[in-house]
């Protein structure tokens, strides 16, 4: 019931429409000490500062939009401005998850997203609930769980191959797993490896498809049956899936569970905390098992379905992000099938001509058939990793990610994108050969950033997290 306020001889005062149901009340009763009685002494500035003040900390932020960035795994590529104007239109952004009758066509969006998800992935049903990559793969496992206990089956552990994301044995640990891992050979999951370490306690084996190397498992099909033949499931891990859109499917391929970071594949903006999100798309022996509420189309349209008796039950408020699924949706309508397998072929088209145009000066362990990113060594360069990564600040790149994957030394992580053209990749290519052509004048880089060569051990032992940290370290 709405509350009415009105201004009087003794000030505002606030009311419900029935005096029966609740007193009448003050303002100053209702916020208590927040309530200020005089106004807030701020300095007046003028609107033109004002505007200059903002401009100028926005251009210290560094984006897509104004600069190249290759971050490896991380899909960082341009966000069409289309599905922003689209996800702020009023019906969208204003409405509220507790009015039900109002969101018919917000639940409609949630419907369609969902089916097509799971037409591009080969999976039965999809959840939009998680709200990160992560919380995607810790919902998966969740959902695994659910599924060998409701079958009776006491199976405690996860396998995780040696060049997976960082996320996949944490997820798996914080859901009450025990990590295996399984060695690689020749970037690649080695086949006996993995037949010595599955056994009748695998509930899943993770796996990202191309991996982080960027190189296709051409064996997923038996891996797949190893692990379905001892009586475990298989999880994809979509953080790559940028590389497959309209080429292969997951569900095809034997993966039951998987996410999809619809804040990477999919074009939404993501980075600095979010906002994400990791929906979740199952086989059909997984589905009753689904968070609920799930959306669904039925004879009198479209509604949200809570009857769910096996759910793993919520695992986010209300539906998911639910303004990331506007975008992502308008992205897949917008493109189609056939741009959507356009994205893949020039995702990894971009990859390898990058490759190619750094063969000469940087080294790629796994090289061969490399698709939509590839990982170079910065051994017996001069400069280390690190030292790359921060010379690229000077010339305006954003560094790419840096000692990931962990088999791979002084590891330079690199993905450009389907949205990046030749010239920007040629001229990234011809920086690194310039900073490798004179390796000691890079050395103390970035000198040309607002923040300059940061002291790395003392940054991580005595971290500045307050102004009033600041001005002591300029005072001393």
């Amino acid at each position: 019931m709405k509350l009415i306020w009105e201004r009087g001889k003794e000030g505002r005062r606030a009311y419900w429409p029935s005096p029966s149901e609740s007193p009448e009340v003050s303002l100053e009763e209702l916020l208590g000490k927040e309530y200020r009685s005089e106004p807030l002494d701020l300095p007046e500035v003028s609107e033109l500062d004002v505007v200059r003040h903002f401009t100028n900390l926005a251009h210290e932020n560094y984006s897509v939009d104004a600069n190249f960035y290759p971050l490896g795994s991380c899909t960082m590529k341009y966000n069409p401005k289309l599905n922003e104007e689209l996800a702020n239109l009023p019906n969208f952004l204003n409405a509220h998850p507790l009015c039900m009758e109002g969101l018919v066509g917000s639940i409609e969006v949630m419907y369609r997203t969902q089916d097509l998800l799971a037409r591009i992935s080969g999976m039965a049903a999809v959840t939009l609930q998680p709200l990160a990559g992560a919380h995607g793969e810790l919902t998966g496992l969740m959902l695994i769980k659910a599924y060998h206990q409701d079958h009776g089956e006491d199976r405690d552990e996860v396998i995780v191959p040696d060049s997976a994301h960082g996320t996949n044995p944490a997820s798996a640990a914080m859901c009450g797993f025990k990590v295996v891992e399984v060695k690689s050979h020749d970037g690649l999951v080695d086949i006996e490896e993995l037949k010595k370490v599955v056994s009748s306690k695998t509930a899943a084996l993770m796996l990202t498809n191309p991996n982080t190397l960027g190189l296709f498992e051409k064996n997923i099909i038996e891996i797949a049956r190893i692990v379905h033949d001892a009586g475990g499931l298989l999880y994809y891990d979509g953080a790559n899936l940028n590389a497959l859109l309209g080429k292969v499917r997951p569900g095809d391929m034997g993966f039951d569970v998987m996410h999809f970071n619809l804040h990477k594949t999919f074009a939404t903006p993501h980075g600095g905390g979010g906002p994400g999100s990791g929906a979740v798309g199952v086989a059909k022996k997984i589905e009753p098992y689904l968070p609920y509420p799930v959306a669904v189309k039925g004879p009198d349209g479209y509604a949200l379905d809570f009857n769910r008796p096996k759910s793993i039950g919520k695992v986010a408020t209300f539906y998911g992000s639910f303004n990331v699924i506007v975008k992502a949706f308008s992205y897949m309508v917008n493109l189609g099938q056939e741009g959507l397998r356009g994205v893949s072929e020039l995702a990894v088209l971009n990859a390898n001509y990058l490759n190619a145009l750094l063969r000469d000066v940087l080294s790629v362990p796994y090289s061969e058939g490399v698709m939509h990113e590839f990982v170079a060594s910065a051994e017996n360069l001069g400069l280390t990793a690190l030292e790359i990564a921060k010379a690229l600040l000077d010339f305006g790149f954003h560094a790419p990610t840096i000692y990931f994957p962990l088999i791979v030394h002084e590891a330079l992580m690199i993905e450009p994108t389907e949205t990046e053209s030749p010239e920007t990749l040629e001229e990234f290519a011809d920086t690194i050969k310039k900073i490798l052509t004179d390796p000691q004048k890079y050395k103390d880089a970035p000198a040309k950033t607002a923040v300059k060569r940061v002291d790395d051990v003392k940054a991580a032992r005595h971290p500045i997290l307050t102004k009033a940290q600041l001005d002591a370290e300029k005072f001393n």
